[in-house]
């Protein structure tokens, strides 16, 4: 991961150019760094996840000034096809994720359309703004799950996903919530947030935990997913979120046995999205003790840091100004 120095873009018709503030990162580019993922390729500028204010306007874009406190959905569609006319504009065909497939927030400045942007409140901090888009991920997994307040749920993972998820289903009024994970700091954040931890299912077996309505794979990987299926009830459902592995064996005919639904969930719609930024907005959700910040110029420290796995945290962001 290199540091260069380039010209800032010029926003075209329909954009704002935004001067970031803080820019989050998140497992997808952890995984773009150690050249895992198909979608990140270098040379590229990461980061998707961020807030700042507007700096300049491209042609046409009325509904923002310059000085504007922003942040940004950054998955781009097109809004015409049937998937963005029919409620489900993350599956369509010509998305475009900023940060992936155009140059991304790890940077000083970055051109959005004016369509995917919103105003931060006066009280709602950058680093709040840029946890909005994971957050809309957690909202949209739940709005797939469609969980029931007397369920037992099991979340596979408690990185930032996996955390934001566990809020989000308390807010579903679930109180009944456990959380696996091999990284003990990192269940300690599950835990104060209120959920039953473990390093395993056979831990959670061992203290009297048994199966479970609902599961969410939060982390990606084929014991993972095979773990959230074994773990349920006949008649349960299994939310497949995270990307790390591309493809994994799982028990097939015990899932037909025992009519065990899986889901996939990638990304949000913009209705989760603005339901994250209107709690955001509410105070609903924070993170902040278990957010640190580093300078962009530290950016691959922190990538460093964050795949080692150490400290209590849940959170890096990138102070760009």
């Amino acid at each position: 991961m290199v540091i260069r120095e380039r010209e800032a873009p010029e926003p075209g018709p329909g954009e704002a150019l935004i001067r970031v503030e803080q820019a989050g990162i998140c497992g997808s580019e952890l995984s773009g760094y150690l050249g895992h993922n198909s979608l990140r390729k270098p040379p590229l500028i990461m980061g998707h996840e961020f807030a700042g204010t507007v700096h300049k306007l491209g042609a046409g874009v009325t509904r923002f000034q310059p000085g504007d406190r922003v942040t940004a959905n950054p998955l781009i569609t097109c809004g015409r096809c049937r998937n963005c006319t029919n409620g489900a504009s993350q599956l369509c065909a010509n998305r475009k994720l900023i940060g992936a497939h155009c140059q991304g927030a790890f940077a000083e400045y970055v051109a959005v359309p004016e369509t995917n942007l919103y105003l931060l409140g006066d009280r709602v901090s950058f680093d709040e703004g840029a946890f909005t888009e994971p957050l809309a991920c957690a909202v949209h997994i739940a709005r797939l799950l469609k969980p029931l307040p007397t369920q037992r749920l099991l979340i596979m993972g408690a990185g930032p996903i996996g955390l934001l998820t566990l809020r989000v289903a308390q807010i579903h009024g679930l109180t009944n919530i456990a959380v696996i994970d091999i990284n003990e700091e990192r269940l300690s954040i599950a835990a104060e947030l209120g959920a039953i931890t473990a390093a395993s299912l056979e831990a959670l077996a061992h203290g009297g935990i048994g199966s479970f309505d609902a599961a969410i794979d939060a982390v990606g990987l084929e014991s993972t997913r095979t773990q959230c299926v074994e773990a349920l009830k006949p008649g349960g459902i299994v939310v497949f979120s995270g990307l790390h592995a591309d493809a994994s064996k799982l028990p097939i005919n015990d899932m037909i046995r025992s009519e065990i639904r899986c889901q996939g969930a990638f990304a949000y719609h913009s209705d989760d999205f603005e339901t994250a930024w209107q709690w955001i907005g509410e105070g609903r959700i924070r993170l902040s003790p278990w957010t640190i910040h580093a300078p962009l110029e530290q950016g691959g420290e922190a990538f460093e840091r964050l795949i080692a796995g150490s400290g209590k945290i849940a959170k890096i962001l990138l102070t760009v100004h």
